[in-house]
Parts: C-alpha cells; structure tokens; sequence
C-alpha cells in the first residue's frame, strides 16, 4: 500500500499535490469533521495551512485557526496576510492573542506591527509581555529597511573556551526557540562577536574539541544601520545561511538569516519594476493596494512624461512645412521613435541589472560605452538593411506607393543606425551616472530614456532628411 502511494506522489508535481491537499481539507470542514480537520492541519506545513485559511472567506476562518496548537498557530499566523491576521486578532481573547505573540519569532511580530492598523497594533502591544513588548520597540526603532528592522534576536551563541560537548548541551538547552541552531555565533564576555562555527563542524569534530579551535574568525558581518539590500549582497556572495548584526560598539544583537533575505529580495526586485515602469514603489501588494494609492504612485510620473513628450511636439511643428514636402516621411517617425525607445530601455535593463550585481560599477563607464557602442552599431546596421528591403520590396513594390524612392528609404534607414547607436549609448550611461550621484539607476529607466529618445529620435531623423533629399 506504501509503495502505490509513493508511485502516485511521484507521478505528481508538488502544485497538484498541494491543491489535492487543500481540497481534502475542504472536504473535512464542509463535513465539519473538525477532529480530522485538526490532526490534518498539523500534519502539513504550516505555509500550506496558512493557503488553506486564507481561502476561507467567511467567519469560519477565525475558528478554523483555533483548531491549531498553539505553537502551530503561532507558526501558521506569520505565514497570513495582514488582512487575514487582522481577522483572526478581532476573533479570538487576549490570552490567545499573548500566546501567538510569545511563541512568534520576533522579526516576524515586527513585520506584523509594521502591517496592522495602529489599534489592532496597540492591543497586540498590550498582551506582550514586558520583555517582548521592549524588544519589538527596539525593532521598530531601527531605520526602515535597514538590517536592524530585518533582523531576529533568537540565535545560538556560544563561548570559544567551551568544549564540543558543551555545545551540544548549550544547543540542546536553548536552541528549540530559536530560527536556526545550525550557524552558531562565539561571542566574548561583552557579547562582541569573535566568531562563528556550525554545527557541522562541531558534529565532526572530537567531543573535547574547544570551540576556540574550529570557529572562524574571518566573520562576514553587518551593522543594524547596514542597508539591507546590502546584507542581501553579502549573503549572496558569501552563500551564507545567516549573516550576525552588530551594533556599533561591535556587540552581536542579531541575525538576519536567508529566509528573511529572500523577503527582501523579491521586494527589492519589485521595488525596481516599478520604478523602471514608471511609477512610485508602493510596499503592498497589487491585491492590497486601494485605487487612490495606485493613483498616486502613478500619476506623478504620468504627468512627468505628459509634459516631457511636448519637445517632440515642438519639434514636429517646427518642421512641420519641410516634412509636408516629404509626406512619405511623416509614416515612419513612429516606428523610428519605437525603435529608439526599445534599444535606449534593452541597454539600461542589462545595465541596472549589472549595477545591482555588483558586476559594473560607475568607474566601468568606458568600457560599458565602448561595448555599447559596438553592439549598437551591429544592432543599428542589421535594422538598417532590413528596413531598406523592407521598405523597396513591400510599401514602394508590393503595395504600389511611389513616394517610397530609394532616396527616402535611405534616409529612413540611415537614421534607424544613428538613432540606435544613440540610443543605446545613452541608454547605458545614464543608470551609470545615477549610481555615481548617488540616486538609483531604476529612476533612470524605461519611461525617462524613451522621452528623451523621442526627441532626439526626430532631430536625427529631420537632419539626415535635409541631408539626403535636400529638403
């Protein structure tokens, strides 16, 4: 019977597998067989139980959640939204609310305050106990998104005069509360840190062994103030499961470890989407967010562009009596303008994207133009010779229209070349002179390259006309 299971959950993938899952308990609540429902729940893992809740949309939620152990819950409540948290604090006593709170680590139960309305806030704040409700102040006290409002103050620490053995028995003793035993941190009688070891090098090393021995000086560290991108950088680079945090005086006050790291990833990432697309970065997501919010992350921008595309219209009016002599000419600025646009944005994303990798930094500002140059050249030329076919075979043969001269075609394809290699010049430099004054390269993104592409698009376009056709 094992085995016909085990052949039926490999043929599956994990998302089907977790949709069978929740359906089972969906059944399980319909036929209110809540023993079953409950034993269930604290079979998954709390990831998937917090799934099943969230797709509770009636008051059956709330109660659902306190089918749950407490030390479930607790583990289960971190992993909700902040709208179904609020549900589930406005449901259940004050006692039950503590129990959550004392048994949630606490970088969690601080990125809960950060969410929660201000009363739901304070009474959260009011059944803590007096040593949790100081350490979450403390938390809240830290910059934002600095390593400091990240971090988690539950970690091993250990003494280097201590033997493997003690270790052990020091893990053993504390490390059930806390969000990882597997790096362990060695501290001095002031708490600064003075090392780190894990627990594989204590598993393989002589019971009698002192820490002192087999711990690593060399620690890659942070600060509280520290930005926590840049902690996200040093995890990356040094493939650390957790990075400590210390104050200035150089104390050990925290980790931040790689599961709050991903967090701040994915919003950092995000934060960089946004940007590039043109709109203020919003810290909720799309779901969450109200339509005057979303109003006011993307209107400022919008009016922005609005007004910075009225150069292309100048321009356009300015040479309005030339280009009504070439009327032929006037039925290619959009895809010009298109195509300056598309190369400008391709240039600055790989850009960005190496300056947030640490694989380009403003100092490589020759050499990225040099590279630049170069592709857009072989970029511009290939757009070039294909548009000049294009446009002899299919608008002046194919679909009879005489103005399409060979005169009008190389203008149109000459200009393709030089408003290409512009545009990815432009493109690349400017997120590089972003990064060296200090403002980030997403601002100068997308939407800001492409207005300015625009306008320059057109003079290109009009000079090598006047040039070509002597208009």
């Amino acid at each position: 019977m094992d085995e016909k299971r085990n052949l039926e959950l490999q043929e599956l993938d994990y998302e089907t597998l977790q949709e069978q899952r929740t359906d089972e308990l969906s059944e399980l609540l319909e036929s209110r067989e809540m023993k079953k429902l409950q034993l269930k729940m604290e079979e998954l893992n709390e990831f998937d139980v917090a799934e099943f809740l969230t797709e509770i949309r009636d008051k059956r939620m709330p109660m659902v959640f306190r089918l749950l152990s407490k030390e479930k819950a607790a583990e289960v409540f971190s992993h909700l939204e902040p709208p179904e948290q609020e549900r589930i604090i406005n449901s259940i006593t004050d006692s039950e609310l503590a129990g959550i709170v004392e048994e949630m680590y606490v970088d969690d139960a601080v990125d809960m305050m950060e969410e929660l309305p201000a009363n739901v806030v304070k009474r959260v704040m009011r059944t803590a106990t007096p040593e949790t409700r100081a350490i979450i102040n403390q938390y809240l006290h830290y910059p934002e998104n600095s390593a400091g409002s990240i971090m988690t103050s539950e970690f091993v620490d250990l003494k280097k005069y201590m033997s493997v053995k003690e270790s052990f028995a020091r893990i053993r003793r504390i490390g059930e509360d806390k969000e990882t035993i597997y790096v362990c941190f060695v501290t001095d009688a002031a708490r600064k840190l003075e090392g780190v070891v894990t627990v594989k090098d204590l598993l393989l090393a002589d019971p009698d062994t002192e820490v002192g021995e087999l711990m690593d000086r060399n620690v890659v560290f942070a600060t509280t103030t520290e930005d926590q991108e840049s902690v996200s950088e040093k995890i990356s680079d040094y493939d650390l499961l957790a990075i400590p945090v210390v104050d200035k005086e150089g104390r050990l006050v925290g980790l931040v470890t790689v599961d709050d790291i991903i967090d701040v990833m994915e919003q950092e990432t995000t934060e960089d989407i946004e940007k590039m697309a043109g709109m203020m970065p919003s810290d909720k997501p799309y779901s969450r967010t109200g339509i005057l919010e979303i109003w006011k992350n993307r209107v400022p921008w919008l009016l922005f562009l609005m007004i910075s595309a009225t150069f292309t219209s100048v321009i356009l009016t300015h040479f309005e009596d030339m280009l009504a002599v070439q009327a032929a000419l006037v039925a290619f600025i959009p895809m010009l303008m298109g195509t300056g646009g598309n190369s400008g944005a391709q240039a600055s994303t790989a850009v960005i994207r190496s300056l947030s990798l640490g694989d380009t930094e403003p100092k490589d500002v020759l050499p990225v133009m040099w590279k630049e140059l170069r592709v857009a050249f072989l970029c511009g030329l290939t757009l070039s010779a294909v548009n000049f076919v294009k446009m002899l075979l299919l608008d002046g043969m194919l679909l009879g229209n005489d103005e399409i001269t060979i005169a009008v075609a190389a203008t149109v394809s000459i200009s393709i070349l030089f408003i290409v290699m512009f545009a990815k010049v432009v493109g690349s430099m400017l997120p590089i002179a972003a990064e060296k004054i200090g403002v980030d390269p997403a601002v100068m993104a997308n939407p800001l390259i492409s207005t300015l592409t625009d306008a320059v698009s057109l003079l290109i376009y009009i000079h090598i006309a006047r040039i070509i056709l002597h208009i």
